[in-house]
């Protein structure tokens, strides 16, 4: 039998963005009733791609059909009237609005006489696009910017799942979610392939892309590298498609092992939603911590960093009472941070590299403290991007033209600087792909060599599995138990977030 007509593809595409190719070629050819797996490293074309079909770039060239029929995606109108919707990894949505509203946005509200907005039919719509998801927690009139990341980002993947479209493009999108939410957007994408209808997935977790897509195209370097069945592919197959080389490990070696002593320690901390906490965390130690969504891992972090007031509860540093009544204060007291929303919170995104890497460090790149030296600057941030082998045409580079993987380098080229004495990280590899993930846990392990304490936040389980040497479970804004990390198994984590797991030895 003939093979069916493809809902979707894009051939020959190429794109240049300053005479630096972004797609060399590419191609991507997308079956009706298939979830089509997009991977490859961060810079390898794949939100070049993305947005080329959405309509927000231009093409230098490109054959683009959707179910047979050339067509010309000039606009984000454009892609929505050809049946393409989209969830992109960065949130694009306004906080101060209800959630019914940002469902709608881009949309025509539901009016009444043709002038009024119903906005009775307009929460009922919304609160139809939340339950298809299975999401019963969250009130269609509530102010969206008052909700966790997690349920924003299933507001946003409810709005693409409003009305019924030829594909859905889905970038990241268990990034910021628990794994019963992922489960349940699962079992919705799989719906839609029985629909006949069909989702590009993109996501630098191969577990999921393993068990969820029927095939896969691999970018590298702007070109398409493979594109086959996930049948006739293992994870390793895959790594080695996307970085052009095998990968013995996930995790590299640590290369020293905790100092004696304490390096931080809290006693007795109180913040608002967090309390009391009492933990210590020592030289050259990676301090994991793990727990269910809304735990309150994110309000600890920031009350360690001076961005949420702390009520009571001692603090030291290196033995030295530590109580940052700020951001600032707290880098001036060797205390660094990596937030999980590299472009809201951790980076200047239309200022070139060189400025990010050195904006906390500014002092030691000036003249008596007063005048910046730009060339001392640059030649600080060209070594340190070489070090930390960040893809850039130059450090003049403005951030916003990066991936997502070097723009994580970047904020962690700001982080190298001390080294700190102190590492705060929430969700350090955050839509990260595995040749820079690799990059980024060396970069750990090497601060870790140097004495540097890591409490390390992150919600994907094997990265607290691989690098932490001890391991929290938060629960309701307090630590219920803290573990050894070396031979403690998945589901026992999972399980003791869930207050389930007994008998695990406690740290």
């Amino acid at each position: 039998m003939a093979s069916p007509t493809p809902l979707l593809s894009a051939t020959r595409v190429t794109k240049s963005y300053a005479g630096v190719p972004a797609l060399k070629g590419a191609d991507l050819v997308v079956a009706p009733g298939e979830i089509h797996a997009l991977m490859g490293e961060n810079g390898a074309g794949k939100s070049t791609l993305i947005k080329i079909l959405a309509g927000v770039v231009t093409p230098d060239s490109a054959e683009i059909r959707v179910d047979g029929t050339l067509v010309s995606i000039e606009s984000t109108k454009a892609a929505y009237n050809l049946g393409l919707r989209f969830i992109h990894q960065e949130f694009n949505v306004v906080p101060t609005l209800s959630v019914a509203e940002n469902i709608f946005i881009g949309r025509d509200y539901p009016r009444r006489a043709g002038v009024f907005v119903d906005w009775a039919a307009l929460n009922s719509e919304a609160q139809r696009a939340l339950t298809r998801l299975g999401i019963d927690h969250i009130d269609p009139r509530r102010t969206l910017g008052e909700l966790s990341l997690g349920d924003q980002m299933l507001v946003r993947i409810s709005a693409a799942l409003l009305d019924d479209a030829k594909v859905y493009v889905l970038d990241e999108p268990t990034a910021a979610l628990t794994r019963d939410e992922s489960e349940r957007l699962f079992k919705v994408l799989r719906e839609i392939r029985a629909s006949g209808s069909s989702v590009l997935y993109v996501s630098h977790r191969l577990d999921e892309i393993m068990a969820l897509c029927d095939k896969a195209t691999v970018l590298r370097d702007g070109t398409s590298i493979d594109s086959g069945a996930m049948s006739n592919i293992t994870q390793d197959d895959l790594i080695a498609m996307m970085i052009g080389r095998r990968v013995d490990e996930a995790f590299p070696k640590a290369v020293s092992q905790p100092g004696e002593g304490e390096a931080f320690a809290a006693q007795a901390l109180m913040a608002k939603g967090i309390g009391p906490i009492e933990f210590a965390v020592r030289p050259g130690e990676i301090f994991g911590i793990a727990g269910l969504s809304g735990s309150g891992q994110g309000e600890l972090v920031r009350a360690l960093f001076g961005d949420q007031k702390i009520t009571s509860g001692r603090l030291t540093l290196d033995g030295v009472d530590y109580a940052p009544k700020s951001p600032g204060a707290a880098w001036e007291a060797g205390v660094a941070y990596v937030p999980r929303e590299r472009r809201a919170e951790g980076l200047f995104m239309q200022r070139p590299i060189y400025e990010n890497i050195t904006v906390a460090h500014l002092k030691r790149h000036s003249a008596a403290g007063v005048w910046l030296k730009p060339g001392h600057e640059k030649a600080y941030a060209s070594e340190t991007g070489a070090a930390m082998r960040l893809k850039a045409a130059s450090v003049g580079q403005p951030v916003y033209e990066l991936s997502g993987g070097n723009q994580q380098k970047v904020v962690f080229g700001r982080v190298v600087a001390g080294p700190p004495k102190l590492l705060l990280l929430e969700e350090p590899t955050r839509g990260v792909d595995v040749g820079a993930k690799f990059d980024i846990y060396t970069i750990l392990r090497d601060l870790a060599a140097k004495g540097t304490a890591i409490i390390l936040v992150s919600t994907d389980l094997p990265e607290l599995l691989g690098m932490s040497d001890r391991i929290a479970v938060m629960r309701e804004g307090q630590f219920d138990t803290i573990v050894e990390a070396q031979g403690l198994a998945e589901d026992t984590l999972i399980n003791l977030c869930y207050g389930r797991a007994s008998g695990v030895k406690v740290a």
